[in-house]
């Protein structure tokens, strides 16, 4: 899930990436924002759930996925879209513009 929070006087958004923990041990973003370098999200046990968060530029779109146990890509079902990468996979598309 992604959640993104808009400000009237700054150019950014604060973006809130969350990932399903059942059966997870670690999770990490790797995103075009970090130079496609794993950056790990925080367990919160109390939701079983994986989070980052961020604040990017607006009016921006930026590839990511998500390194689940070191070993296994995964994307997020609410990513605004996809775009194939060179791995034969899919990387997920997050869009910084705010919806009219």
């Amino acid at each position: 899930m992604i959640n993104k929070r808009f400000f009237k006087t700054k150019d950014e958004v604060e973006v809130t990436f969350e990932l399903d923990a059942n059966q997870v041990e670690s999770a990490a973003i790797v995103a075009e924002f970090h130079d496609w370098q794993p950056v790990p999200m925080k367990k919160v046990a109390k939701s079983k759930t994986f989070k980052y968060k961020t604040r990017l530029p607006k009016n921006e779109q930026f590839q990511f996925r998500y390194l689940i146990n070191d070993t296994e890509w995964v994307n997020d079902g609410s990513a605004d879209q996809y775009i194939a990468n060179s791995f034969g996979a899919e990387n997920c598309v997050i869009t910084t513009a705010e919806a009219n």
